[in-house]
């Protein structure tokens, strides 16, 4: 029988979401009026990417996650084969990380974020205790994530993929998977982290500028030193909304994967730490959910997104915050990006669709 909606989830997505709409239009403006003539045009497509989400979080939220077990491998192919279109010469189709489909722009990643979740959860319930042996359990998800990694590093979004291996990592973990398989997995991967890494001038420089910014202030470590000096001009109580000095474009992508820096500049600690309470308040609902789960896949569903979420807050928060690497990673609810606010959405209402079964 089924439950009552998560009153709780509903109300925290719901001011996560605010919250990013008002930051962004704040983030943007002034790159909108410059590119765009008009201070609200990325507000207004991430406003009409928002009511979007918002029909598909309730879409999600009555769809019986139970069939979604039944869809893994269409959805897990279908927004593989979107995101190896990325990376063909197709001229007017695909560039780089998006796919242009008209006056639309789809990021296919989004897409094979979700649809990972869903293979992972599904497939791991279905090998139940055959997931402790390495050949039958462990070795198919590798070859599947290998597979994705030569589509995905071609974008290039390193920063997507480190996702991918830690979320898959993660969910063989909690469904049983030996610890000394995936220590043995992950001392493997080392040497291609290592090559992908040594072999992609920017992704060394962004590491090497990463130990000491200031050292190139004016290059690789720009980005780094003026996402601090805006979050630390923030003070206590901060400039105030709109009053930002770093996005009049100090701050490159200061609405998209460094919007947290003008954030904490416009809105200062007491603001970020409002939305530090939201994000942790999302995590620990999330983590209910699937503690209550009324069996494994939603249990691993409810686990995969949780996880996702958590994990991307984490390293863009991070990276914002000089303490990481530059990934490319947006903050979810809270980054300009229709197709990263549409997938987060979807992937709520699934949490409330195992809530509602879950009781």
């Amino acid at each position: 029988m089924e439950g009552r909606t998560d009153k709780g989830m509903v109300l925290v997505t719901s001011l996560l979401l605010l919250y990013g709409l008002v930051m962004v239009y704040s983030a943007s403006a002034p790159f909108s009026l410059r590119h765009f003539h008009s201070d609200s045009y990325l507000f207004l497509k991430q406003l009409i990417a928002a009511v979007i989400g918002i029909g598909l979080l309730a879409l999600f939220a009555r769809f019986d996650y139970h069939r979604l077990e039944h869809l893994d491998d269409i959805l897990l192919v279908g927004s593989f084969l979107l995101t190896a279109i990325t990376v063909l010469p197709l001229p007017g189709v695909g560039d780089g990380r998006w796919l242009h489909l008209g006056p639309l722009a789809l990021q296919p990643t989004e897409l094979l974020k979700f649809s990972l979740i869903v293979y992972l959860a599904a497939t791991i319930e279905r090998k139940g205790e055959r997931i402790t042996s390495f050949v039958e359990g462990v070795l198919p998800f590798v070859i599947v994530l290998l597979v994705i990694a030569g589509v995905v590093m071609n974008q290039p979004d390193f920063g997507m993929m480190l996702l991918f291996g830690a979320l898959t990592a993660v969910m063989l973990f909690l469904g049983g998977a030996r610890v000394s398989h995936l220590i043995l997995l992950t001392v493997g991967s080392l040497p291609f982290i290592y090559l992908a890494v040594r072999l992609a001038p920017y992704r060394l420089s962004r590491i090497i500028s990463f130990l000491n910014p200031r050292m190139y202030s004016t290059s690789s470590g720009y980005q780094t030193i003026q996402s601090l000096v805006a979050i630390g001009s923030g003070g206590i109580v901060g400039r105030g909304l709109g009053a930002s000095r770093a996005k009049l474009f100090y701050l490159p992508q200061s609405y998209n994967d460094f919007i947290f820096s003008i954030t904490a500049e416009e809105l200062g600690l007491i603001g970020t730490l409002v939305l530090i309470g939201l994000f942790s308040a999302f995590v620990w609902l999330a983590f209910g959910i699937a503690r209550r789960a009324c069996d494994r896949l939603g249990t691993l569903l409810a686990l995969g997104i949780g996880f996702t979420i958590s994990f991307q807050i984490i390293l863009n928060l991070g990276v914002a915050l000089g303490v990481l690497p530059v990934t490319g990673l947006t903050l979810p609810f809270i980054s300009n990006g229709g197709s990263s606010l549409l997938v987060t959405l979807a992937m709520v209402g699934v949490l409330l669709n195992v809530s509602k079964q879950g009781g």
